[in-house]
C-alpha cells in the first residue's frame, strides 16, 4: 500500500461483498482470483503468506496461457464494496488482506460494523499505468477479451460516463459479441428490451413516467431505447474471414470496443471517492456537498458527478497544480488549482475535494507525472524548433481538441462547482498550509506550451 505504485478508490462494477479469495491457509492454500467477467481462476499455491503479487500474477498468466505482455497490461487488485487497491509486484496479497480493516479505517468513512464484516477479493484487472496507445498494438484475443470485459463493466456501471450515441455504439458491439452478426428481423426491439441492462447503462434503461420525469431528463434524450440500440447494431461492420470459418474472430469487435472507449478521457483510470462543495444558492442558503468520483490516469484528472453521470472538471497534468492537506492538520482534502475566469477576468481557481483518499490521489498524480516524463523521448525537438513553434500555424499539442457535441458528458461543468477564485497573491486563501512559489502550490508539471499560468493581480476579486 505504501508508495505511489499502488492506487485505491471506490469499488467498481463487480461489487462483491463478503467473498473471500482464500479458502484455506497452510503449507498449501487454495486461492480464488476473479476476472473482469466474474469467472474464477482457482490456484493451489505454497507458502501463501509470503507469496508476492508478482509470483501470483505469473501463476495466473500460466493458467490462462497469456502472452508475456500481460505482465504489463494487468495487475492484481484487492477489491471490496468499500475499497479497491492495485497491488505492487512486491506486495504480499495475503498480508495486505489481513491488514484490510486498518486500510478501511484510514482511507474510508465506513462505519465500524461494515469494516468488521468487509472482506476483499483478489482480482486480475487492467494496470492503471499501462498506456492506452499500447493497447492498440495488442493482437492476442484473450487479452483483448479481458480488457473488453472490464471496459464493458465500467460502461454499464456508468463508471465511464458516455453520451447516449456512444452508449448505443458500444452497446451494439456488445450485441454483436453476445448475439452474433446482425440478421434482419432476428433480434427485434422487444427482444433487446428484455436484456437491455446487458447492453446499456442502467440509468439509460430506466423508463420514467409523467411530466416530472420528462422534464428532468438526466442527460438522456427522450426516446433513447432499444430502437436506437437496434439501429446501431445494424451498422456494426463485419469482417470477412479469409478461411472457411462461418464467423470471423471476435478480436475485431473487442478491438473496436476498446478503440471507442479510448475516446473517453477517463478510460483506464483509478477511481476514488470524494465530495465537493455545491455552489451557494444565496447568502443564507449554503449549497452543501455533492458526492463525486475522482478519476486519475496517465493523462490527467477528472471529477465526475456521481448522480448526474457527467464530468464536472477535466484537467490534464499540464493544466493544474495540486497538493493535499493531511488529517492531522484538518479534514483530509485534495486541492486542485487551475486557470479560469471570473466574469471575463482571468483568475486562478482552487477546487477543494474532501476525501480520506486525498493522500493516495496526490501520490498517484505525482507518480503518473513521473512515468510520463520518464517515457517521453528526449524533448529537444520541441524546444529546438523555436521558430516553427512561434508561427502559430497549429494549436499547442497540450490543447484538447473541440468536442464533437456541445453539452457532452465529457465536457467540464465548472459552473456546477464551488471554487475559490484569486489572483497572484491569494490573500484570501487561508486553509491551505503550503506557501506559493511559482503557483499557490509547488507541486505541478510545467513543461512546454499549455502549462498552468499565474494570473497577475489587476483588481481585488471576491471568492465565488
Amino acid at each position: 500500500m505504501d508508495g505511489a505504485d499502488s492506487s485505491a478508490g471506490q469499488p467498481g462494477p463487480a461489487e462483491r461483498s463478503h467473498r473471500s479469495s482464500v479458502s484455506s491457509v497452510g503449507a498449501r492454500a487454495d486461492v480464488l482470483v476473479y476476472l473482469a467477467d466474474d469467472t474464477v481462476v482457482p490456484l493451489a499455491v505454497d507458502n501463501l503468506p509470503s507469496l508476492s503479487a508478482h509470483e501470483l500474477h505469473r501463476a495466473i498468466r500460466e493458467v490462462l496461457q497469456l502472452p508475456d505482455i500481460a505482465l504489463d497490461i494487468f495487475a492484481l487488485w484487492l477489491v471490496s464494496p468499500l475499497l479497491e487497491v492495485q497491488l505492487k509486484p512486491k506486495h504480499q496479497p495475503y498480508k495486505l488482506g489481513r491488514q484490510w480493516p486498518e486500510l478501511l479505517f484510514r482511507f474510508t468513512d465506513a462505519p465500524g460494523d461494515d469494516v468488521a464484516t468487509d472482506e476483499p477479493s483478489l482480482q486480475f484487472r487492467r494496470n492503471v499505468f499501462f498506456p492506452k496507445r499500447r493497447e492498440l498494438q495488442i493482437h492476442d484475443e484473450e487479452v483483448l477479451r479481458l480488457l473488453y470485459e472490464e471496459a464493458k463493466g465500467n460502461v454499464l456501471a456508468a463508471r465511464y460516463p458516455c453520451d447516449v450515441e456512444d452508449c448505443e455504439a458500444l452497446g451494439a458491439l456488445v450485441c454483436r459479441v453476445q448475439l452474433g452478426p446482425f440478421q434482419p428481423g432476428q433480434p427485434t426491439a422487444c427482444t433487446l428490451r428484455e436484456k437491455l441492462g446487458s447492453f446499456l447503462p442502467a440509468h439509460l434503461c430506466k423508463r420514467g413516467h409523467g411530466l416530472f420525469a420528462a422534464l428532468r431528463g438526466r442527460g438522456a434524450k427522450a426516446g433513447t431505447s432499444e430502437q436506437g440500440l437496434l439501429n446501431a447494431y445494424r451498422k456494426v461492420q463485419e469482417v470477412v474471414s479469409s478461411d472457411s470459418e462461418h464467423e470471423a474472430s471476435l478480436r475485431t469487435h473487442y478491438h473496436a470496443y476498446l478503440t471507442k472507449c479510448h475516446e473517453l478521457p477517463y478510460y483506464g483510470c483509478a477511481f476514488f471517492h470524494g465530495e465537493v462543495d455545491k455552489p451557494a444558492q444565496s447568502f443564507v442558503h449554503r449549497g452543501g456537498r455533492k458526492p463525486v468520483t475522482i478519476a486519475i490516469s496517465l493523462e490527467g484528472v477528472h471529477v465526475i458527478d456521481n448522480r448526474e453521470k457527467h464530468v464536472l472538471l477535466g484537467l490534464r497534468f499540464q493544466e493544474l497544480s495540486w497538493d493535499h492537506t493531511s488529517p492531522e492538520e484538518e479534514e483530509s482534502v485534495l486541492w486542485l488549482e487551475f486557470d479560469g475566469n471570473n466574469e471575463g477576468t482571468p483568475v486562478n481557481k482552487l477546487l477543494k475535494i474532501y476525501s480520506k483518499q486525498a493522500e493516495l490521489m496526490s501520490g498517484l498524480i505525482e507518480y503518473c507525472i513521473e512515468l510520463n516524463q520518464a517515457s517521453e523521448p528526449a524533448g529537444p525537438p520541441e524546444s529546438a524548433s523555436g521558430p516553427s513553434s512561434a508561427s502559430g500555424s497549429s494549436p499547442p499539442p497540450t490543447q484538447r481538441p473541440q468536442l464533437r457535441r456541445q453539452g457532452s458528458v465529457v465536457c467540464s461543468r465548472i459552473q456546477h462547482l464551488s471554487t475559490i477564485d484569486y489572483v497572484e497573491e491569494g490573500e484570501q486563501i487561508k486553509p491551505v498550509k503550503p506557501k506559493r512559489t511559482t503557483s499557490f502550490f509547488s507541486r505541478q508539471l510545467s513543461l512546454g506550451q499549455g502549462s498552468y499560468t499565474i494570473v497577475q493581480p489587476t483588481e481585488s476579486l471576491e471568492q465565488s
